[in-house]
């Protein structure tokens, strides 16, 4: 079996890769560490770039550093490893939240990895409208085989439940906008001019559905004139609605990984994907999000999903920038 090098250049893949995936707000929450001695790379919280009025518990911040494992373990194969992953491998260290034993060579190329590592580059969440074209049942059917290889369960509503759940999210989106903390959080977290490497860009926020169907976050709260422009939407929209058995930080962090495993398939595919999270941020509207009739699991993240243009990405924070080369 071939000894494969952990160096400067295979690292910078590796977090690249990390780093292009999708967290709430952009926040980019994580950061990287180098064990040497071990080939391990910790993967850690950065609680800095926290959202807590739509985040209070941490869950969409276990989400996000869960999504980057995931893209860290699709390069990894890309480059030859069989990645091993720990999720809070650590109680005395909360801020750990996961580890990447990279010291053992695939035998194999697993089917289809080499197509979710080009993916890894070209995702990206679309706040613009999808067409009508209607999403194939072979296709649909392997993004539940996705979610499913992360130890997550994706439900797709029929046309009754996907109305309540956008009910659900509009009503979310109107306390999101009263709500002065979250009003507030949701501003800051808009840049406009020279953008820094992590915030949603204003030209990236996207219109409001001119019909009323689609609740799309409004991140401005009252957005400037130039983001007011309303469009036409999808006229029946397809969601995906992600869920876990638990609600426990090792399952929002394992809904990360079913999330970015099932948007990579998405973007493999050609389909594209925007998030309705609105519905997480407030407790009660979450646990009405729970269809009665699957059982009781937990709801962790609403998907629209459609066909659309490839969208355009926001900015990343540079590999450097969130990589300790060795542990500290």
């Amino acid at each position: 079996m071939p000894t494969l090098a952990l160096d400067a250049a295979a690292l910078e893949k590796l977090v690249s890769a990390a780093v292009a995936a999708p967290s709430i707000h952009n926040s980019q929450p994580w950061h990287f560490r180098l064990d040497p001695e071990i080939s391990v790379l910790e993967v850690r919280a950065v609680r800095e770039r926290a959202v807590p009025a739509a985040d209070p518990q941490g869950r969409a911040m276990h989400i996000s550093v869960g999504a980057a494992v995931l893209n860290l373990r699709v390069a990894a194969r890309h480059l030859g490893w069989a990645p091993e992953v720990r999720l809070l491998p650590d109680p005395a260290e909360p801020d750990l939240f996961a580890t990447v034993r990279l010291d053992a060579a695939s035998p194999v190329r697993l089917p289809g990895s080499e197509a979710l590592y080009a993916a890894v580059w070209r995702r990206h969440s679309i706040r613009t409208p999808f067409t009508d074209r209607p999403v194939p049942p072979d296709v649909l059917d392997r993004l539940v085989t996705a979610a499913a290889a992360e130890g997550t369960v994706l439900h797709l509503p029929g046309r009754a439940e996907t109305a309540r759940l956008l009910e659900l999210t509009a009503e979310a989106e109107r306390r999101n906008t009263t709500d002065a903390a979250q009003r507030t959080e949701s501003r800051n977290w808009v840049r406009s001019g020279d953008v820094p490497p992590y915030g949603i860009p204003a030209h990236a926020l996207g219109p409001q559905d001119r019909g009323g169907r689609l609740p799309m976050r409004d991140f401005a709260a009252l957005r400037p004139a130039e983001h007011q422009r309303p469009a036409t939407f999808e006229h029946e929209p397809l969601l995906a609605v992600l869920t876990t058995d638990n609600d426990r930080p090792e399952d929002w962090l394992r809904t990360g990984l079913g999330l970015e495993h099932v948007l990579l398939t998405a973007t493999v595919h050609e389909v594209r994907a925007s998030l309705l999270h609105q519905v997480m941020e407030w407790p009660e509207l979450r646990r009405e999000a729970r269809e009665p009739h699957t059982g009781p699991e937990c709801v962790q993240m609403l998907i629209r999903l459609g066909y659309g243009p490839e969208g355009t990405p926001t900015p990343r924070l540079a590999a450097a920038e969130v990589l300790d080369p060795r542990k500290t």
